[in-house]
């Protein structure tokens, strides 16, 4: 086949790309003077990759029941651009419907109960794509918690336990956090903004500059498109398929059936701990991240909940069976 003339196939219909380069390369390497017939050039267009702009335009987006001023060329742009840099960040944002379908069921009834808007779930999803990851600044868990700012919001931060690392209680500290920074500004956009670069921080900029509203501040460019980046998840969770993502019950994580065992005293060995209770030392770490060292002295007796399966095996086909799509159609 003539690689030229598939050359001029491709870049004809506007498609040439890394797929169709890929695929000049395959036909140029196996028969070289074969003409291209009709019916591999519709094949070729039909398996090149190509872009549409997602269209996600809504008149009454919001935020917490704060609307959105779309109306401002600039936000609307602003959001624009998270849109399309995440759905056409396909690999993690589906990982991220993976592990929503988790952990949302966690995180969502621990908002309700602190009278945190749902919408704060997204927020999560941008400080950690709902994983216990470790900013270069030190921030850690799924609510990026500073070593020196968590213990003032009910966390227990030391050298064996750290409960950043724990979803249900770092849920909770983000929630202590948000309701004070609303109770201050009157605004869960400008909590929101303030979870990125503090309450001082947005105070000093809404003095400076004279303004009221978070879409009027000219701020640092991570805390001009944080706000922007939380909406855009909730524009793509709102209808996945309308921008490609058609998940499956069988592609997402389902919630591990749990039984919990009460410590409150020394564990010489987690290891041991573990082998006593039938399970490994890595399910034991796996359920439980925020105990980080191998053993725990606790002279304090301070009660702990240690997580484990509630059976032998996790049963994840029967998990996957009775899992709920983390988004609303």
């Amino acid at each position: 086949m003539n690689t030229q003339l598939v050359k001029n196939v491709l870049a004809g219909t506007g498609l040439l790309s890394i797929g169709a380069a890929a695929a000049v390369f395959f036909i140029s390497s196996t028969d070289k003077t074969k003409a291209v017939t009709p019916q591999e050039k519709s094949a070729l267009v039909s398996v090149t990759p190509y872009m549409h702009a997602p269209q996600w335009y809504s008149h009454d987006l919001d935020l917490a029941g704060e609307t959105v001023p779309l109306n401002d060329f600039e936000v609307m742009e602003r959001v624009d651009r998270e849109v399309v840099s995440n759905v056409f960040r396909a690999g993690p944002t589906l990982m991220i419907f993976k592990r929503a379908a988790r952990w949302f069921p966690v995180i969502e009834p621990i908002l309700k109960e602190n009278n945190v808007p749902d919408d704060f779930k997204y927020l999560c999803i941008i400080e950690s794509e709902l994983a216990n990851v470790v900013s270069p600044a030190g921030a850690s868990g799924f609510w990026q918690f500073m070593k020196a700012t968590a213990p003032a919001y009910g966390l227990e931060v030391n050298e064996e336990v750290d409960e950043r690392y724990h979803v249900e209680r770092s849920t909770q500290a983000a929630c202590k956090y948000l309701n004070e920074a609303y109770r201050k500004f009157g605004s869960w956009t400008l909590a929101a903004a303030s979870y990125n670069m503090g309450m001082g921080g947005v105070n000093a900029k809404l003095t400076e500059q004279q303004q009221q509203n978070y879409y009027d501040l000219y701020l640092n460019s991570e805390t001009h498109r944080y706000v922007a980046r939380i909406l855009a998840f909730k524009i793509i969770f709102s209808n996945p398929e309308k921008f490609g993502f058609n998940v499956r019950n069988a592609d997402l994580y389902p919630q591990v059936a749990l039984r919990e065992v009460e410590v409150n005293g020394p564990v010489p060995s987690w290891v041991d701990f573990a082998k006593s209770n039938g399970v490994s030392y890595k399910i034991l770490k796996e359920l439980n991240p925020w105990l980080r060292k191998a053993s725990l002295t606790n002279s304090k007796r301070k009660s702990y909940k240690i997580k484990l399966p509630a059976e032998s095996s996790f049963g994840y086909q029967d998990a996957v069976k009775n899992i709920r799509m983390p988004y609303a159609h």
